[in-house]
């Protein structure tokens, strides 16, 4: 639905340019501040659903295997991306933070697209598919870790010292020791009152004031208060609210984010992608489909090879990782929001940049599901 909802963004951008409307009607489109506000809260509620999705004990009890995947997932892409990035951005003083937003970008995974293929092979519960979705559910973890890491980097002007880095890593261990305490043990409590009332709203309001709450304990700490929304929402989980409420809870966020603010983050998002890339940067555009797509079928498909799988599930477990969907999408919202990429604006390369990994997003999203069909349609 997310790539659907891009291209309606995209569409609009066609339809003014097929129509001829004013350049500076586009132009007010895309940089009117009420977009800004609207993507801040959506990525927020994203964000905040994506935790609730992602529930600590499938993350805790995901195997060896899974953490060798999702890191073989991770590292490797994401230096193809860097290396990339290096090679193709001309210097600057954001050289360095932008080439790693392009590996960020190509190392992530998206969890739904690759699921949903799963339970229509009906593969859900396969060894195979619970190996992919514990290293996606992992990979993103990662992903938004590392993106707290350059936002904050880009907001304390770039210092890098060792000093720095060290206080922001004490920082953030501190901050996950902190919230995940109170998610283990005061939010139950909360949550049982809560249950009392027999009232989704106090649930609700409950989750989104701990997740502001969690969004400010983290920008006071120099982290990224998306980290905070995060965690909010990991320890909302059906074990503590029971499974009624948290299924009610996971249908109104499901609302929120899918009824209201996430057609319009994503459209708002594909207002900003410029077709002409397909053009101007063709070897750009293929290069980075190529590394996104290598990337993972190496990083992922290799470690499965090594934990015993034969060859086309390896590979299975690679194409799998490969969708990045709605969460590159929500990294490249907040790359956009932090002023580390401005699309259409700077060098050649730079401006486009943010078009392609749009468009990577969508390829990938759009083709993975094809692919592991092809690869599992023996094991249904």
């Amino acid at each position: 639905a997310a790539v659907g909802e891009l291209l309606a963004g995209v569409v609009i951008v066609l339809f003014v340019t097929v129509f001829g409307m004013s350049d500076d009607w586009l132009i007010g489109l895309r940089n009117a501040p009420e977009l800004g506000y609207i993507g801040t809260v959506a990525i927020f509620f994203l964000v905040l659903q994506a935790g609730v999705e992602m529930e600590p004990q499938e993350v805790f009890a995901a195997s060896r295997g899974a953490f060798l995947v999702a890191l073989g997932g991770v590292v490797v892409p994401f230096a193809f991306g860097v290396a990339l990035a290096w090679w193709f951005i001309p210097d600057s003083d954001m050289k360095p933070v932008q080439a790693f937003v392009v590996g960020i970008a190509i190392s992530v995974t998206a969890i739904p697209a690759t699921a949903r293929v799963f339970e229509e092979l009906g593969l859900l519960h396969h060894r195979l598919s619970v190996l992919v979705l514990s290293a996606a559910l992992i990979d993103d973890i990662i992903g938004l870790l590392l993106m707290a890491a350059v936002t904050t980097y880009v907001a304390t002007g770039g210092d890098a010292g060792l000093g720095n880095l060290a206080w922001l890593t004490v920082k953030a261990i501190g901050f996950f020791l902190v919230t995940g305490l109170l998610g283990a043990h005061v939010y139950p409590h909360v949550s049982e009152r809560l249950q009392q009332e027999r009232a989704l709203a106090l649930e609700l309001s409950a989750l989104v004031v701990i997740g502001l709450a969690y969004a400010l304990l983290a920008e006071a700490l120099g982290l990224h208060w998306i980290v905070g929304a995060f965690m909010a929402g990991l320890f909302c989980e059906s074990a503590r609210l029971g499974k009624r409420a948290y299924r009610d809870l996971k249908l109104t966020l499901a609302a929120i984010c899918s009824g209201v603010l996430g057609p319009l983050f994503f459209v708002s998002i594909g207002l900003q992608v410029d077709l002409g890339v397909v053009v101007e940067v063709p070897f750009l555009l293929f290069v980075v489909l190529v590394a996104a797509f290598l990337g993972k079928l190496i990083g992922a498909g290799l470690p499965a090879l090594l934990l015993g799988y034969d060859r086309r599930h390896a590979c299975a477990v690679g194409v799998g990782m490969s969708a990045r969907g709605a969460v590159e999408l929500i990294i490249l919202g907040i790359v956009v929001e932090a002023g580390i990429f401005v699309p259409g604006e700077g060098d050649g390369v730079v401006a486009s940049l943010f078009s392609v990994l749009v468009i990577m997003a969508v390829v990938t999203t759009a083709t993975t599901p094809v692919a592991l069909r092809a690869l599992l349609r023996n094991d249904e």
